[in-house]
């Protein structure tokens, strides 16, 4: 870990703040700051957590104050009271401030969720990472920059990693995944070729004879479309309700859903039943964690109307506990 030089002041933050008063990076000064660019529907993003809370934990005390920049990936990940849910389903004690309008992000230049960057007591940005991982480093440049502030600070040993893939050289562990596949007519990756995949529109689509290629979704049945997602529609010609299957290769896959109303998701894999999904809140949903990397065909079904799919996410590293081994 090696900090940036002194050259590059941290620019303001925030109009609407939860967990706190509003704050300033002015008004911080003497204190060691560390941003993190998150969203709530961001599995890569929550994996994160953890470290957070602990280092939160640890060095508040010490002159620490952590920021979570929420910067949202979909337009309903921008409604407050989901964010406030959020942060109490995840224990989250320290400030967080909303960045519906991306004013922040901008401002550091950022380009990905997770981002962390740490400030000096004198308002520079000293270190800085994206993505998952870089734990160790992150904390050693809290330590050292808190010890620039406070020096005689008397600093606990680096937090032990909570995954076995969060170790250093534990890059064995994982595989390349299967992208983030999107759901709408803006991104979207939709294998059926008719009906036209066409935005806000109803349309019935029907499943080919044969499962979609690698990497791609496919919809049976009746779907509304926006720019961002894939809506189950009602049909009362239908009775098995909207489906979408899609092959993949990982260990995890989650889904993001918004629900009109609470309702069930059915999920095969590779036609076996797997699980019956309870969505009641907009967030996101872990359809499958595996003991080793694999591919496979899941299908999803709901006869929910308004039930709003937005993107699936593929971990390609095995979740396995810090000291264990694949």
């Amino acid at each position: 870990m090696e900090l940036i030089p002194k050259t590059v002041h941290a620019p303001e933050i925030g109009q609407v703040w939860l967990n706190s008063p509003p704050l300033s990076l002015k008004q911080l000064r003497g204190q060691v700051v560390l941003i993190d660019f998150w969203d709530y529907t961001c599995v890569n993003c929550l994996r994160t957590l953890p470290y957070l809370k602990e280092w939160h934990r640890r060095y508040a005390a010490h002159g620490l104050q952590i920021i979570g920049v929420h910067a949202p990936e979909f337009s309903f990940s921008k409604d407050r009271a989901h964010i406030e849910r959020a942060i109490t389903e995840h224990g989250l004690e320290y400030p967080v401030v909303l960045d519906n309008d991306y004013a922040i992000w901008q401002a550091f230049a950022n380009k990905a969720w997770p981002a962390k960057y740490v400030i000096d007591k004198d308002g520079y940005i000293r270190f800085f990472t994206l993505g998952e991982g870089h734990y160790q480093d992150v904390e050693e440049a809290i330590q050292e920059l808190l010890l620039d502030a406070r020096p005689g600070v008397k600093m606990p040993p680096l937090m032990t990693p909570i995954r076995a893939l969060d170790e250093p050289g534990a890059l064995q562990l994982c595989r390349r995944p299967t992208p983030e596949l999107y759901c709408g007519t803006g991104r979207g990756r939709i294998a059926n070729a008719e009906p036209a995949f066409e935005p806000d529109k109803m349309l019935e689509f029907h499943y080919a004879a044969t499962p979609p290629p690698d990497d791609s979704i496919e919809l049976d049945g009746w779907w509304a479309t926006t720019p961002e997602s894939v809506v189950v529609a009602a049909s009362i010609h239908d009775p098995r309700g909207s489906r979408l299957r899609l092959r993949f290769s990982a260990a995890e896959v989650n889904v993001v859903i918004y629900p009109e109303k609470p309702g069930t998701v059915s999920v095969t894999l590779d036609g076996q039943p797997l699980k019956a999904l309870t969505v009641d809140a907009p967030r996101m949903y872990n359809l499958f964690s595996g003991d080793h990397f694999q591919q496979g065909l899941l299908e999803l079904s709901c006869r929910t109307t308004g039930m709003e799919f937005f993107a699936f996410t593929f971990i390609g590293c095995l979740e396995i506990p810090a000291g264990g081994r694949a």
